[in-house]
This record gives structure tokens, sequence and C-alpha cells, in this order.
């Protein structure tokens, strides 16, 4: 059993729960460590810098996170002059579609990174799971293309915290989709609240 899961069991209605969910929330939140916050701002701050792509990607949660990610840093920071130059490979339908349906759907996020990738970008993968194959081979194909690669994980990191050169791992148990991507969508907002703020 999970921890939502025993939450919803020991408490008695929709109020009681969210409270003791948002316990168990920051819970969560007061675990990652904000090292990993600081390293991946830096990155984010150096490809600003020097002009590379900072690009998107997951599945399912974790692809409406990457859009609104992309979104936030490079409309939302306002840096017009100097922009982020975030990107998001999950918003258009009829490339993933048209490499699924071809090329099968392992292959949506690497067949886009062979045509839009330059050495020096930065790939940005979120996945609770850590093991969602289109993604490693994403990031596989990243790493072997000179990119620098960041993993947004949750549950154990699965593959993913390990295959990219630098991570930012939400601890939560296995299957906690809700606090893992709720977490990650925190550190959307926190850190476009922070880039905003610094490049003034």
């Amino acid at each position: 059993m999970n921890e939502v899961d025993s939450i919803f069991k020991k408490t008695q209605g929709a109020a009681e729960f969210s409270v003791k969910y948002f316990e168990y929330l920051n819970k969560v939140l007061l675990s990652i460590n904000p090292e990993e916050i600081q390293h991946f701002s830096n990155l984010l701050l150096q490809a600003r810098e020097t002009g590379n792509k900072i690009i998107f990607m997951g599945n399912g949660g974790s692809a409406a996170t990457a859009s609104h990610f992309a979104n936030d840093i490079s409309i939302g920071t306002r840096s017009k002059t100097k922009p982020f130059r975030a990107i998001s490979i999950t918003d258009n339908n009829a490339v993933i579609t048209a490499i699924a349906n071809d090329d099968g759907f392992d292959e949506i996020f690497t067949q886009q990174l062979q045509v839009i990738l330059s050495p020096g970008d930065l790939v940005v993968a979120i996945s609770a799971s850590g093991n969602s194959p289109s993604v490693l081979n994403a990031i596989n194909y990243a790493n072997e293309n000179d990119a620098i690669t960041i993993g947004i994980t949750a549950f154990d990191g699965g593959k993913l915290k390990n295959s990219s050169k630098y991570s930012i791992h939400v601890p939560t148990n296995p299957k906690e989709y809700g606090p893992a991507e709720d977490a990650h969508m925190i550190l959307d907002h926190l850190i476009g609240a922070y880039l905003s703020r610094v490049i003034l």
C-alpha cells in the first residue's frame, strides 16, 4: 500500500484527506535535495548565456509538465533580449503520431532530437518511474551526441536517474503519481520564479 492509499484509509472525507495529503506532499518536497535544484538552475542559466536550446520531454502527465516548463522558462521569465530557448517536444501531435505510426512509440523523442539537437543543448526528461523507453532512448541518443542531460524523476528514480548526467529526484513511494507529478510541477514554478528574478 502506498502512502496516499494509507492516508485515504485513515481519514474521513475530502477535507481530512486533503490535510493529510498536503502534509505528505510537504514531506516529499522537503526531501528533495536543494543542491540538485541549484545545479539545474545553473545549467539553465548557462544555456541562456551560450544560446543553446533547452529541450523538455515526458509522457502522460509528464508531457504536460514538460510543456508547462518550456512555457514558464521561455516566456514566463520575460527575457526577450537574451531568452531561454526552451521548447517541449511533446507538443506536435502530427510529428509524434507520424513517428509512432511509422517506427513505434519508443522513437517519438529520439527522432525529433535527430532533427533539432545541437552539441551543448540541454535535454530534460521528466518521468516519475524513470523507466519509459521513449524517454530512455532519447536520453541515450542525447548523451551520445554531446548534449547535457537532466532527469527529473520520482519513485526510486528508475533507469533515467542513472542514465542522465544530472538529475533532480523526488523521493516518493512506487506508483505515487499524484505526489510525484505535484512535486514536478512545483519544481517548474519554483525554478521559473527563481530564474525570472535572478536575470533582472
